[in-house]
């Protein structure tokens, strides 16, 4: 599906606003969290810092690690680390902490899936990566090594770094990487922004 260039920015920021929300749905959910959020969980309890300004210098300390795989920031990078990091804090300040482990279960699940809708939302815009997706792709095309397996090693490094630092691992953790790809990839082909043959405008 095609997308206006109007709408590019929009669908962006709504992309990272709802990507937000579906972090802190899983961090309230406490029945495990995605391999980033399990380290940025665990440096959350470690340093007494909010959710969203750990997950800023989180983002921040990877962009450094892009200047010498020669990765290029676009707008959508620089919103992803801003419009995340205060979607999460406000998300985890309305959203209660439900007991009830049905609830629990539902508010887990239904994280992961707007979880898999924010990231083809913002990625179909083609604004820019976001810091971890850029580093997955920058080490991707310094090495030549399958996206696949470097994407697979850094979030394996980053879950086993943020686990032993107190981070919450479960049944959230298995959820979220066996469902992430196969969501993203259904909802991709209905959020992508397309140029129009030869003009290079979205249509």
């Amino acid at each position: 599906m095609g997308i206006s260039p109007g709408r590019r920015l929009t669908q962006l920021i709504a992309g990272l606003l709802l990507y937000g929300v579906s972090m802190a749905m899983q961090i309230e959910a406490t029945l495990g969290l995605a391999p980033w959020d399990v380290l940025h969980e665990a440096l959350n309890k470690l340093t007494g810092l909010s959710y969203g300004t750990v997950v800023a210098i989180a983002s921040a300390a990877v962009l450094l690690c892009w200047l010498p795989l020669r990765q290029r920031p676009g707008i959508g990078t620089v919103a992803n680390v801003v419009v995340i990091s205060v979607s999460v804090d406000i998300a985890l300040a309305v959203l209660p902490t439900p007991s009830a482990l049905a609830v629990r279960i539902a508010l887990l699940v239904g994280g992961v899936v707007l979880n898999g809708l924010a990231t083809a939302a913002y990625i179909g815009v083609r604004l820019g990566p976001g810091p971890r997706d850029g580093l997955m792709t920058g080490i991707s095309a310094r090495t030549g090594w399958s996206t696949r397996w470097v994407r697979t090693g850094i979030e394996v490094a980053v879950l086993a770094a943020g686990w032993l630092l107190g981070g919450t691992a479960g049944l959230g953790t298995a959820l979220y990487a066996l469902a992430i790809g196969p969501l993203a990839q259904a909802f991709l082909p209905h959020v992508t922004w397309q140029p129009r043959a030869g003009t290079g405008i979205g249509h």
